[in-house]
């Protein structure tokens, strides 16, 4: 065979590698309005920068005549190329081979990749499209996701790994997303479940579909595995790359800086007013985050998961912060379960990949009630407590009104190691709020009082005007200073840049014990 010949034949091969599962299986995965693995990893990377590793890897499999079927590319597309410039490993799932079912060899693709990014240092983001473990290869199968599994946790806190559903992720598949730090998923054409709706029938007798038991709304809203949603791919693959613009390619790196074109000095009229003279009125805290961050740069994480609380990456002058903050609007903006978690995972990662954490905080303490006390309110909030406390990036706290309690506390307070806290004058820090206070500290007065009803709201009064402000922590250094609320932008960026230099150490141990 000459020269030629072999050029022939390797044109000829990666063709056939390319074509994937052929024209009818590409035809009905568009059908399903789904795209291809290459379209998608064409869709994401910028033009003419993919490079495919391992595109002539074929399984060794001889069972169930598994030695007669072809599968182009062990059905995963694997390499790298860069997003705006910047380098990223990729590997995507082909659902027309073989129903980018998992083998062996199939794993073992997307380990090299992975590998590939830890040492290379760069993100790396999984398109996830599989009817799951390839059954056919039996225990290689389970070894090629463990492999993967292992991978990403060492991973973690290395390089941002990002995971994407575009179809159907089920059994052990989902644990790989669910160790990564950011899981998008696409409206009616990806689902997430350890059990699919046939077996949850055989063995709760409970009747669901596929996208009610897993469906990104499900796991947005209720599940919280969803970080991000999107209408369709397209949308989907946006929002991927608008995310990598906020994020360093690794844990040595320091995230992207945009050129500023806000005002840094910016004040704002509308915080002055922003917060209702009622203290259980409420308001809309995204209004104040939108105010305080350059222009239109907050994007949003779990915005439909645990409301309670907002988390979110931004730009200030131009540079990545991670913002945490009570939303009053939803249950009065206290800490539940579900909240705690949220919070506390955003948290870590910031501290994982140096992006420094801003929180405002208006909380009223931790949500009551059996089912909160019953599901684990103690071990959950603990969450919360530790990741502030264990983190050492720079960390802001502004105080717009209630702080109260264990809840004050949790809400990145001086005592778990804020750098800075703000407070503004509507700020109301106390052990719990002027009603309840009242009632143990006056208990006696009141009873003893002719007028009971008269004689409470006065000692209301009383403890509010002793409490709901800012004043008596300002007295303890607990707050740093109280400031008005139009300028909170720039004392914010003010202290962003003095806090850049920050170096702060930790005892010598292998790793900590997180209450999950």
């Amino acid at each position: 065979m000459g020269t030629v010949d072999k050029l022939n034949d390797l044109q000829q091969r990666r063709a056939a590698v390319e074509a994937g599962g052929g024209e009818a299986k590409i035809k009905k995965q568009h059908e399903a309005g789904k795209k291809t693995a290459r379209e998608r990893i064409a869709m994401l990377l910028d033009a003419g920068s993919f490079v495919e590793v391992d595109a002539f890897v074929e399984h060794r499999s001889h069972e169930f005549n598994m030695a007669d079927i072809k599968a182009p590319g062990e059905g995963v597309v694997t390499g790298y190329g860069t997003v705006d410039g910047r380098l990223v490993f990729v590997y995507a799932q082909d659902f027309t081979v073989i129903g980018g079912s998992l083998g062996e060899m199939h794993a073992k693709k997307i380990c090299k990749v992975m590998d590939m990014a830890v040492q290379m240092g760069a993100p790396i983001i999984g398109m996830n499209d599989s009817g799951g473990a390839r059954i056919q290869e039996g225990i290689a199968a389970l070894s090629g996701f463990g492999e993967i599994f292992k991978r990403n946790t060492l991973a973690s806190g290395v390089i941002p790994q990002i995971s994407v559903i575009m179809g159907p992720c089920a059994g052990g598949a989902v644990y790989s997303p669910a160790i990564t730090d950011f899981v998008f998923m696409v409206e009616k054409t990806s689902q997430m479940f350890i059990t699919g709706p046939a077996v949850v029938k055989s063995v709760t007798g409970e009747e669901v579909t596929s996208e009610e038991l897993g469906g990104a709304a499900a796991h947005a809203a209720k599940s919280g595995v969803a970080h991000f949603t999107a209408k369709d791919e397209e949308d989907c693959i946006a929002q991927i790359k608008k995310l990598i613009a906020y994020l360093p390619s690794n844990n040595l790196d320091g995230a992207p800086l945009d050129m500023p074109t806000d005002e840094i000095n910016r004040l704002s009229e509308k915080l002055t007013s922003i917060v209702p003279d009622e203290p259980n009125k409420a308001y809309d805290m995204k209004e104040v985050i939108a105010e305080i961050v350059d222009t239109g740069s907050f994007m949003e994480i779990q915005k439909d998961f645990a409301t309670n609380i907002v988390i979110g990456l931004a730009k200030m002058n131009g540079a990545t912060v991670g913002i945490v903050a009570n939303q009053p609007k939803v249950m009065a903006g206290s800490l539940d379960i579900n909240s705690s978690d949220k919070a506390a995972r955003f948290v870590r990662f910031c501290d994982s990949f140096n992006i420094p954490i801003v929180t405002l905080t208006d909380v009223p303490g931790y949500l009551p009630g059996v089912h909160e006390e019953h599901g684990g309110i103690i071990r959950h909030g603990a969450k919360l407590l530790y990741a502030y406390s264990e983190a050492t990036v720079p960390k802001i706290n502004v105080i717009v009104r209630k702080a109260y309690g264990g809840a004050y506390i949790a809400m990145s307070s001086k005592h778990l190691g804020a750098d800075a806290v703000f407070a503004w004058p509507t700020a109301e820090i106390a052990v719990m709020g002027p009603e309840g206070a009242a009632n143990i500290i006056f208990k006696k007065d009141i009873a003893e009082s002719a007028d009971p009803i008269a004689t409470r709201a006065e000692k209301i009064e009383e403890y509010r005007n002793k409490f709901a402000n800012p004043f008596e922590a300002a007295k303890l250094g607990f707050v740093d200073d109280v400031i008005e609320p139009d300028s909170t932008r720039p004392r914010i960026i003010a202290a962003l840049e003095m806090l850049a230099s920050k170096r702060e150490t930790r005892p010598s141990k292998k790793h900590g014990n997180i209450p999950v």
